[in-house]
């Protein structure tokens, strides 16, 4: 009988990842040009657990998200609880929960770990980090507008020109008003319809059609020509001329006229782009990049001010998007953009000697009250081995410490890339 224990995989979970200090280092350079972005605008961090009842994405997500894309669950007490796939659906929560003590408008945001049962690709994992921003209390559209420049700045922070990216925009309202007036269809059809125009890149035209055929009937023929108009003016054009004033239309305007007016030229309207989530009601956007290798979304978000109605009480105005870490650092590998990793300390110190160790960690805590990283080599490897180990981990310079370095108090420390070797006292050591 063989009793030996079963040998542990070192695999990660299928679809989630493992940062090692390198893969960290550019989690962290893409955490910092997040909120370097949204705290120039002043908005807020908040937080809140993973966890959260499976019911608050079915009213607020969608039934297909939560069957489909999470990881739902009963726990011990019978309650039925998702990993959180989004964090829209959260904020919303926290924003009822004290919607009458809070002071609009409110800027939040947030930097969570998010999780969908989905098939692992480029740029799309199982469980990612993703940057949240919302504004709360603003019906004008000027805060749709101060959303996207902000997603804008992210997008210029990864280190992309205007010329490899746009902003899509359209209308939840416009398109609501397409699907029910227009064609005639009443909340469930037009709600399945949205769901297929979604889809429209994605799938090949002639499902499309058919699919769009089995909704509308002898209708279809006027929706395709509608949905495949070049731009704004030539969708406008197939519409009755009475909708020239519908807000939507008028909504689409005033946020392109608005970013231009910030000098954002590279927004564009886009009737195909619906965004997955119901909650959305008006104004939605996506990134998209332009790189022939890799054209698509790259994030996105919209106003959805019916979301905290839902909770109960008055509704609460809000607008919001979602920036996944996956996708920053595809985008910055793609356009050569990524960070140089910084180097885990300023200093290394190698000591010589056991009996050296004391004035070594002194030293190193008194160079640490100044600002200055000290890394010390506590191996007690040899002296070469020691040296070779800091130039290994990127730190510039090293300092030996050794029975004459105790006794004289004058320190050798060299730099590495350089060669150049100075001596200094305690207090002459800079970063």
């Amino acid at each position: 009988m063989n009793d030996k224990p079963k040998k542990l995989s070192t695999e990660a979970y299928k679809g989630v990842r493992d940062f090692f200090p390198p893969e960290m280092a550019v989690e962290k350079s893409i955490f910092k040009i997040w909120r370097s972005v949204v705290e120039k605008y002043g908005y807020e961090e908040y937080g809140a657990s993973v966890l959260e009842p499976a019911d608050l994405y079915r009213a607020k997500s969608g039934e297909e998200i939560v069957n489909e894309q999470t990881y739902t669950f009963t726990d011990r007490g019978d309650r039925e609880v998702t990993l959180r796939p989004e964090m829209t659906p959260t904020v919303a929560r926290m924003v009822a929960a004290r919607k009458r003590e809070l002071t609009y408008p409110l800027r939040w945001y947030s930097i969570p770990n998010l999780f969908r049962y989905e098939q692992p690709q480029r740029g799309r994992v199982r469980e990612h980090w993703q940057l949240n921003a919302d504004i709360f209390g603003v019906e004008s559209i000027s805060a749709d507008i101060e959303i996207i420049t902000m997603a804008y700045d992210i997008i210029r922070g990864y280190g992309l020109k205007d010329t490899d990216f746009e902003i899509r925009i359209n209308n939840r309202k416009l398109m609501n008003y397409v699907t029910q007036t227009v064609f005639g269809l009443d909340e469930e059809k037009a709600r399945i319809l949205s769901k297929l125009i979604d889809k429209k890149e994605k799938v090949k035209p002639v499902w499309f059609e058919a699919a769009a055929t089995e909704i509308l009937g002898d209708k279809a023929s006027t929706f395709l020509t509608l949905l495949n108009s070049k731009n704004f003016a030539e969708f406008t054009s197939h519409l009755p001329q009475t909708t020239e004033e519908h807000k939507g239309l008028e909504e689409i305007k005033h946020v392109q006229q608005g970013l231009e007016h910030l000098g954002i030229t590279n927004a564009r309207f886009d009737q195909t782009l619906m965004r997955g989530f119901d909650y959305y009601t008006g104004i939605v956007f996506e990134i998209y990049d332009l790189n022939p290798a890799n054209r698509r979304s790259v994030f996105g978000g919209g106003r959805y001010d019916d979301l905290l109605s839902l909770f109960g009480g008055e509704k609460v105005s809000a607008v919001g998007f979602g920036a996944g870490d996956v996708v920053a650092q595809d985008l910055m590998e793609t356009y050569g953009t990524l960070p140089l990793i910084p180097a885990p300390a300023d200093l290394g110190i190698c000591i010589v000697g056991e009996q050296n160790t004391p004035y070594a960690l002194d030293l190193a805590q008194k160079l640490r009250t100044r600002s200055i990283r000290v890394a010390v080599d506590l191996s007690g490897r040899k002296l070469g081995d020691q040296i070779s180990n800091v130039n290994k981990r990127g730190i510039p310079k090293v300092l030996c410490i050794g029975d004459e370095e105790v006794k004289s108090a004058k320190l050798r420390v060299k730099t590495l890339q350089t060669g150049e070797e100075v001596v200094l006292t305690e207090e002459e050591i800079r970063p």
